[in-house]
């Protein structure tokens, strides 16, 4: 069994998944394929993944790296599974160009990698990589499952599930543990033992459907008189969703920080009143960037200190979906897939997020029904602009760029049609100066 790591220079998430695999028992004597285009990146992954695979593995995976466009080929050739970590552009300079631009214009946001303007020009410039990747798969690895986790997630995996002949899966994190976090800060960690849920909608808005102790008590009313309470009280990391809460009656998988920018309400011009009462961290994905660069050489110093580099299976799905897949023991995961129906007042063309199982024929989809007509609502208001995206990174016209950010909620809500076409204008432009083309 072959895996390739695509990002490999991603290297704490590069040893979670692929320490994962070398914990199972089919996949001891597998080839890994590190691929990136960092070489120092690249090299330190090789370094790290070698000596967990001789740490917890007794050496017996093959671990190759593969360095460049000019070798990726030979990186997927005959790969079993692909898993994709990219981010194209980094922090310096693309993030730095999908915040500041904006900023001129009065448009703020907090991590801009899912939706938002920010959110669009990086699904924009990666796809532009994306077709590469699909084109090689294609040809070297056609059989092979693309797990997806790069964001932003609807939009990268909806093209390559629409527009290539790729396997693909979208994986995300906030699915696993949204019930569990929610539990915690309502201290009600008493009730999660057995609990029994339901999650679906599109990534990082996927609604909390359902929750149930194990005697099969609705919890819902409880974590509603608890939220309505601790966001009248003291700030918390958590005010946006305990909000849909309220106002929706539903929660959801990922982060405040995160949906107070998939919507209209939260961050408005001249409103610091709300940036307060809903402790919105604007600009906060910079932040974390800045500080993971300032911190990698003492965390990838402690990673490689002590001899061995030690490892204990994550909650990740890869390793489960190739286990299940490679010896046809079922597995229960939440997966980003297209529709076709599963959601039935969400567009069929949409990438959404529901539960799926996994076997030795793949991955499938299961069937939701409606969701409740509000959150429909929410999720249809963040589908059209991901898919008018896709539909842009596929058709390359400009002028769908600028719908899909006049339709974005966030972007429409503060700035009118001529502001958003300049906008996008002068992201094109600069993107080009970067070498990070849209088109």
């Amino acid at each position: 069994m072959k895996v390739t790591f695509m990002g490999a220079g991603s290297t704490v998430f590069s040893k979670n998944v692929l320490g994962d695999t070398m914990l199972c028992d089919a996949f001891h004597d597998m080839e890994i394929a590190l691929y990136d285009i960092d070489a120092h990146r690249l090299e330190e992954s090789y370094l790290l993944i070698s000596k967990m695979n001789e740490s917890i593995n007794e050496g017996r995976a093959t671990v190759k790296k593969y360095l460049g466009v000019e070798q990726r080929k030979d990186a997927l050739r005959n790969a079993d599974f692909v898993v994709d970590a990219i981010q194209v552009g980094l922090y310096d300079p693309c993030t730095i160009i999908d915040f500041e631009i904006p900023k001129k214009y009065g448009l703020r946001q907090t991590i801009g990698d899912t939706l938002g303007i920010g959110g669009i020009f990086r699904a924009l410039r990666t796809i532009h990589v994306l077709k590469g990747f699909a084109e090689d798969i294609e040809e070297v690895c056609p059989n092979a499952w693309f797990l997806n986790y790069t964001n932003p997630m609807a939009m990268l995996t909806g093209y390559m599930l629409r527009y290539t002949n790729v396997k693909t899966v979208g994986l995300c994190h906030s699915v696993q543990v949204c019930s569990q976090h929610l539990l915690e800060s309502l201290d009600m960690k008493d009730k999660m033992e057995g609990r029994l849920e339901t999650i679906a909608g599109i990534n990082h808005m996927a609604w909390l459907l359902e929750i149930t102790d194990k005697d099969g008590n609705d919890l819902y009313p409880e974590i509603k008189r608890r939220a309505k309470a601790k966001n009248a009280g003291e700030k918390h990391w958590d005010m946006v969703r305990y909000d849909y809460i309220d106002k929706l009656g539903y929660y959801c998988t990922e982060s405040s920080e995160h949906n107070s920018e998939y919507n209209p309400f939260y961050i408005k011009p001249g409103r610091e009143d709300l940036i307060e009462k809903f402790n919105i961290p604007l600009d906060e994905y910079p932040r974390r960037c800045i500080n993971q660069i300032n911190n990698w050489q003492k965390q990838y110093n402690e990673l490689m200190a002590g001899g061995k580099v030690e490892h204990t299976r994550s909650r990740e799905y890869a390793s489960y979906i190739m286990e299940a897949i490679y010896t046809n023991k079922p597995y229960k995961i939440g997966g980003n897939v297209l529709n076709r129906g599963v959601i039935t007042n969400l567009p069929y063309d949409a990438c959404v997020e529901v539960p799926c199982l996994v076997d030795g024929k793949g991955i499938h989809p299961t069937f939701v029904g409606e969701l409740p007509l509000q959150l429909a609502a929410m999720n249809s208001s963040n589908i059209y602009p991901q898919m008018l995206t896709i539909e842009a990174a596929h058709t390359m016209k400009k002028e769908t760029i600028y719908q899909a950010a006049m339709m974005d909620p966030h972007t429409g809500a503060q700035l009118s049609t001529d502001e958003i076409v300049a906008l996008c204008d002068e992201l094109f432009e600069a993107h080009e100066k970067a070498g990070y083309p849209i088109f």
